[in-house]
């Protein structure tokens, strides 16, 4: 579909949104900027489901194709389009924002307007870097991601909310650093233009690519974030608020796996091939080490940071082993993070927030208080454990059905997390949740409310359709995959 503006839309509908909350202006008209944010959320996930209704999976190439001349001067252009793999993103990003909106209505009381805001302009910004064609333009909405981030974290985040903070901009600006040089360079190497159509044609040599395929890998794997650039996350992800982690895990993770995706594959595939086994050995030590790492936290939330670094590994490593399963299931993996990950901080920022603790040692027999949160929070556990008919087993299952073609080992080593992962979720979940009340701030406890209940339970639905039928969410897939693999395995290395 050409010169659709659903993607405009997508984008700057809750931008506008956002916009529109800030004028409501001071706490005293917190109520009336919580409504503004939630009906701007709520228009910015309806925008994007016509995108899902109308999408082709027959077709190859992008779809719903918007261009427009944005800085004539350096041939940079307003491109715009989506396959099947950038169309889930999207879907999932505007779903989360929704869930963030409603979950913040009670706990944040300071600067609402500014929180709900932020929230929007990320929803906004992402949504750019799952639909942009352009190189400049990419960067443009990758890098402004940063900005609602960093003040989200920096203003409503812990007591080492400004350590957090400029960590995780550091992190991810310098790597962004040299990602922005290999864009200026294929600039320059395609006579004057930023589309990625034509980037995708560059006949490249190996050390030309290698080079690129480093400076994008530097930018990508900080975002991941893949072992050993992923200390920031565990930080911003204790001293981020609830709102703050599940936009952080569900969505912003992802930007990671979607510029390998777009970009370094795509670009650079001989060098993608070369250095292959490169990733893939990071990919696993994440999904291994890391999965240890998370069985001795005693910090729920650092407990489930780690966590989603170890599944993150399984992106990685599916997208790298470049087969249809592989790739598929590491697209498959990122939505079903998002669900399962996004409900994982919820539970635990319903927790803080009776009790405004974190520590797994100063909870037990929350059952006995808290039935219903129990059950769900138990749903969640399991599929974060990669349990059968739960959307954690769906990814992962088919990231290792592809590595089994490519190496046994390869399968061998990623299917250890469905042990750690069990081990590490399951044992929290038996201290936290189980057995005698553990003291009398325990004793207190009060069962979910309505809201909190509306919150988990469409996260529940989503968590268990996905791994019941999954097949809405793969069928958008096959032809993407499989022209994005084709293009891969065709050289584009100049005959000597």
């Amino acid at each position: 579909m050409q010169g659709s503006s659903l993607l405009s839309f997508a984008i700057w509908v809750p931008i506008v949104a956002g916009f529109a909350v800030l004028t409501t202006g001071s706490d005293r008209h917190a109520g009336v900027a919580r409504m503004v944010a939630l009906a701007g959320a709520i228009l910015g996930f309806l925008v994007t489901v016509p995108l899902y209704v109308a999408f082709d999976t027959s077709a190859a190439g992008f779809q719903f194709v918007q261009l427009k001349p944005w800085i004539e001067a350096f041939n940079v252009n307003y491109h715009l389009g989506i396959d099947g793999i950038s169309l889930l993103l999207i879907l999932l990003n505007s779903f989360t924002t929704i869930l963030v909106v409603i979950a913040g209505w009670q706990v944040i009381q300071e600067r609402v307007a500014q929180y709900m805001a932020a929230f929007l302009f990320l929803s906004g910004f992402m949504n750019g870097v799952f639909a942009a064609l352009d190189g400049l333009l990419f960067y443009v909405f990758f890098e402004a991601t940063l900005i609602p981030m960093f003040v989200v974290i920096g203003i409503w985040g812990g007591p080492n909310r400004v350590y957090a903070a400029l960590k995780f901009f550091l992190y991810t600006l310098l790597g962004s650093l040299l990602a922005l040089i290999a864009l200026i360079y294929l600039y320059n190497a395609s006579g004057g233009s930023f589309s990625l159509a034509d980037w995708y044609q560059l006949p490249l040599t190996l050390d030309e690519q290698i080079l690129i395929f480093l400076a994008f890998f530097a930018a990508f794997a900080v975002k991941v974030p893949m072992w050993p650039v992923h200390t920031w996350l565990p930080d911003a992800h204790v001293e981020a608020p609830t709102g703050g982690s599940v936009v952080l895990a569900a969505i912003m993770l992802k930007l990671g796996g979607y510029g390998f995706l777009r970009l370094s594959l795509p670009i650079v595939p001989d060098a993608s091939q070369h250095l292959a086994g490169f990733v893939i050995a990071l990919s696993l030590v994440a999904v291994v080490y890391i999965g240890l790492v998370a069985l001795v936290q005693s910090d729920m939330k650092k407990l489930i940071a780690y966590s989603s670094i170890s599944h993150m590994g399984f992106v990685t490593l599916g997208i790298f082993i470049f087969n249809p399963q592989g790739i598929e299931g590491a697209v498959i993996q990122m939505v079903s993070h998002g669900f399962i990950s996004g409900a994982m901080f919820l539970c635990v920022g319903v927790l803080y927030d009776r009790l405004h603790s974190r520590q797994i040692a100063d909870y037990g027999g929350v059952v006995n208080r808290m039935p219903v949160f129990a059950a769900l929070f138990m749903l969640f556990a399991m599929a974060n454990s990669g349990l059968p008919a739960t959307s954690g087993f769906v990814g992962e299952f088919m990231v290792i059905m592809g590595a089994v073609k490519v190496n046994f080992w390869y399968a061998f080593a990623a299917a250890t997390t469905l042990i750690f992962g069990a081990a590490y979720t399951l044992w929290m979940y038996k201290r936290v949740v189980f057995g005698p009340i553990a003291n009398d701030r325990v004793a207190h406890l009060q069962d979910i409310n309505l809201r909190e209940f509306i919150v988990l339970g469409v996260l529940a639905i989503a968590v268990l359709w996905m791994g019941i039928y999954p097949a809405p969410f793969a069928d958008v897939l096959h032809v993407s995959v499989d022209e994005l693999i084709a293009h891969v395995m065709q050289s584009k290395i100049p005959a000597p």
